[in-house]
C-alpha cells in the first residue's frame, strides 16, 4: 500500500535527482559558454547608419509635425489603458474571466488559456496592442531611402517577435502546464536540450530542429542507386543507375547549391526528384560539392566554374560519348550556371544543349528580404569573418536564413525544446536543413559584392576568366521554375533575370509554395499546383495576369519539355566506363563531411 509518506519520499527523491541534474547541466553550460567564439559585432545587428538615419527622420518628424507623433502615443496609451480598465472591471465583478478579446487570432496563442484566463489574456492583449503601436510608429517614420525603410521594418519586426510573451517561461501557459504536469521534469529536459545545442555549436546557440540520430544519408535518406564516377577537390560526380531499358540520348547533369547538400533532391523514394528523373528515362548525373574548410579560403567563382561546372560537363561527355548535355542549376548553382553559359557563349562552346533553372536569381536589383543583410555594415562584417576563418561558416548562413522566418525556425522550436522539454522531431527536411555547409571566403565575397550588391551580371558585367559576363549572353533554350511564396529567390526577381537572358526559347513555370516545397513537389502527392502562361517572358505582371493554373506538380510538364530536347531513345547506359570506375556508391563521400568553423 502506498502511504503519503512514501509518495512524499518519492517526490523528494525526484526533486533531489532533478537538482543534481541541474547542477551538472549548469556546470556543462558554463564550460560550453567559455568556448564561445568572440562575437563579431558587425554581424550582431545593423550599423550606426541605420540608427542615425532613423533617429534623424524621427527627430525631423517630431519637429515638423509634433501632433502626429503625439497622436500616435495617445492612441497607444488609450488602447492600453482602456484594456487595463476593462480587465480590472471584469475582475472587480468577482468573475475570473477576461474582457472581450477582439483578436486578431495568432497561432502562437493557440492555448485556450490565452483567451479564457485573465492573466494570460491580459498579457497577450497588452503585447498585441504594444506590437501594433511599435509597427505603426516605425511605419510613420518618413524620409528614409527605400533600403533603410526595408531595414527598419525588418528589425522592428524582429524586436516585436522576440518580445512575444510565448518566448518567456513566466508568460507561456503551455510551458507552465507542462512543468506542473511533469513536476518540473520538462524544464530539466529543456535545460539538457539547451546545453546540448550550445555544446554542439561551440558556445553558440542554434536550435536543433530535427533528431540528428533519426537519419543517415545513404541508409534511410539519399538512397537512390548510383556511383561516384569522378572526384576532384571541388566535387564528386555521381551517375545514377538506369531504371528503364532505354534512355534519352542527351544526358542530364544537375548542379545543386553548395550552401546545402544535394540530397534535398533525394530525401525519400516517394519525393525523390532524382529517382523520378531516372524513371523518366534520362541518364542522370548529379554534382555533390565539397564542404570547404579554411584551406579553401582562396577558392572563388572561377574554381566552381572551371573545376566544378566545366569539368563535370567534360566528364559526362566522355562517359556518354555525347557532344552535348542538358544542365540544371538550383538556387546559387543556377546563378553560376548562368555565368557558365555566358562564358561558354563567349568561347563559342556549345556543350550545353539546354538549361533549367530552379529558383534562380540573376537580377539582384531587388534584394527582397535579404535587404537587411546585404548592406555594407553586414557585408563588411562578413568579409572580416571570412578573413579570420577562411570560410563563411555555416553557422552564420544558418542564422541568417533562420531569422527570415524567426517564429517558425527559432522561437517555436526553442519553446518546444527548451521550455516544453521535447525531443526534436524525426523530420527529414529539417534534418537536411541543419546539415549545412561552409562557403569559401573568396567565393562568398565575390557573390555578395559582385552579384548581390553591385548586381553586376545584369548591369556592367561580372568579371570572370578575363571576360566580362552579362546575363544577355545566356542564349541556350531554357526553362525556369520559380516558386510563388519563395522568400529566398522571389519569383518576380527570378522572372526578371530570365527576361533579360538572350535565349529565344524561354519557358517559365511558377510553382505554388516556397523555395523547397515548391521544387520537391512529386506528382504522387497532388499537393501544389503550378502556373503557365502564353505571354512572353518579358513582364512578370503581364505574364501572371493571363497565366493558367494547373493542378498538380510541374515535374511532368518539365519532363516533357526536357524530353523534347534530349534526343532519341537509346539503350540504357551502364554507370561509368573503363576510365571512370565506381569510386564509391551514391551518395558518395563528400556529402557526409561535417566541417565546423
Amino acid at each position: 500500500m502506498t502511504t503519503p509518506e512514501k509518495v512524499e519520499s518519492a517526490a523528494s527523491q525526484q526533486m533531489r535527482d532533478n537538482l543534481a541534474r541541474i547542477e551538472t547541466l549548469t556546470t556543462r553550460l558554463v564550460e560550453a559558454l567559455a568556448h564561445k567564439r568572440a562575437p563579431n559585432l558587425a554581424l550582431e545587428g545593423p550599423g550606426m547608419d541605420l540608427y542615425l538615419s532613423s533617429s534623424a527622420a524621427m527627430m525631423k518628424a517630431m519637429t515638423d509635425n509634433p501632433a502626429k507623433i503625439f497622436e500616435t502615443q495617445v492612441k497607444y496609451w488609450g488602447e492600453a489603458m482602456t484594456h487595463y480598465l476593462e480587465a480590472s472591471h471584469a475582475l472587480s465583478q468577482g468573475k475570473l474571466q477576461p474582457p472581450a478579446d477582439p483578436g486578431p487570432k495568432d497561432r502562437r496563442f493557440s492555448n485556450p488559456l490565452w483567451d479564457t484566463h485573465p492573466y494570460f489574456n491580459f498579457v497577450k492583449q497588452q503585447y498585441m496592442i504594444a506590437a501594433k503601436a511599435i509597427e505603426e510608429g516605425a511605419a510613420q517614420v518618413e524620409g528614409l531611402d527605400p533600403v533603410n525603410r526595408r531595414r527598419l521594418d525588418y528589425f522592428t519586426k524582429q524586436i516585436v517577435d522576440l518580445m512575444a510573451p510565448t518566448n518567456f517561461l513566466a508568460t507561456n501557459p503551455d510551458a507552465l502546464e507542462r512543468a506542473v504536469a511533469t513536476e518540473g521534469e520538462s524544464l530539466v529536459r529543456g535545460l539538457e536540450n539547451l546545453v546540448r545545442d550550445i555544446e554542439e555549436n561551440k558556445g553558440d546557440l542554434i536550435v536543433t530542429l530535427s533528431d540528428r540520430n533519426a537519419f543517415k544519408v545513404g541508409e534511410n535518406i539519399g538512397t537512390a542507386e548510383g556511383s561516384v564516377v569522378y572526384r576532384n577537390h571541388m566535387m564528386e560526380l555521381i551517375q545514377y543507375s538506369p531504371t528503364t531499358e532505354k534512355v534519352h540520348k542527351t544526358p542530364l547533369i544537375i548542379f545543386p547549391p553548395w550552401i546545402n547538400k544535394f540530397y534535398i533532391l533525394d530525401l525519400k523514394p516517394q519525393n525523390s526528384l532524382i529517382r523520378w528523373i531516372v524513371d523518366q528515362g534520362f541518364t542522370l548525373f548529379v554534382v555533390s560539392w565539397k564542404n570547404p574548410d579554411a584551406s579553401y579560403a582562396d577558392v572563388g567563382m572561377e574554381d566552381y566554374v572551371q573545376d566544378g561546372y566545366l569539368t563535370a560537363i567534360d566528364e559526362v561527355k566522355k562517359i556518354t560519348g555525347e557532344p552535348k548535355v542538358n544542365a540544371v542549376g538550383y538556387c546559387i548553382a543556377g546563378t553560376t550556371l548562368s555565368l557558365t553559359l555566358a562564358l561558354l557563349n563567349k568561347r563559342k562552346d556549345r556543350s550545353i544543349n539546354s538549361a533549367t533553372f530552379f529558383t534562380t536569381l540573376t537580377d539582384f536589383s531587388d534584394q527582397g528580404e535579404f535587404t537587411a543583410f546585404l548592406q555594407d555594415d553586414f557585408v563588411d562584417g562578413i568579409e572580416a569573418q571570412c578573413k579570420a576563418d577562411g570560410v563563411l561558416s555555416s553557422y552564420f548562413m544558418t542564422r541568417t536564413f533562420s531569422y527570415l522566418r524567426a517564429n517558425d525556425l527559432i522561437y517555436q522550436p526553442a519553446i518546444r525544446s527548451y521550455m516544453l522539454g521535447e525531443s526534436p522531431p524525426a523530420f527529414d527536411l529539417l534534418y537536411w536543413n541543419g546539415d549545412s555547409t561552409n562557403l569559401p571566403g573568396k567565393m562568398a565575397m565575390q557573390y555578395l559584392r559582385g552579384l548581390c550588391q553591385e548586381d553586376s551580371f545584369t548591369s556592367k558585367g561580372f568579371p570572370l576568366f578575363d571576360e566580362v559576363l552579362k546575363v544577355s549572353e545566356v542564349k541556350v533554350p531554357l526553362c525556369a521554375i520559380a516558386c510563388e511564396t519563395d522568400h529566398i529567390a522571389p519569383w518576380i526577381a527570378s522572372f526578371n533575370g530570365v527576361a533579360q537572358m538572350g535565349s529565344k526559347d524561354k519557358t517559365f513555370i511558377l510553382s505554388e509554395s516556397g523555395h523547397i516545397a515548391g521544387i520537391v513537389n512529386p506528382p504522387s502527392k497532388k499537393k501544389y499546383g503550378h502556373y503557365t502562361s502564353e505571354a512572353p517572358v518579358e513582364n512578370p505582371n503581364e505574364w501572371k495576369a493571363v497565366a493558367q493554373y494547373n493542378q498538380g506538380s510541374w515535374w511532368p510538364r518539365w519532363g516533357e519539355w526536357l524530353a523534347s530536347r534530349s534526343g532519341k531513345l537509346v539503350p540504357a547506359r551502364a554507370v561509368g566506363d573503363a576510365d571512370h570506375p565506381a569510386l564509391a556508391p551514391a551518395p558518395g563521400t563528400y556529402v557526409g563531411e561535417v566541417v565546423k568553423v
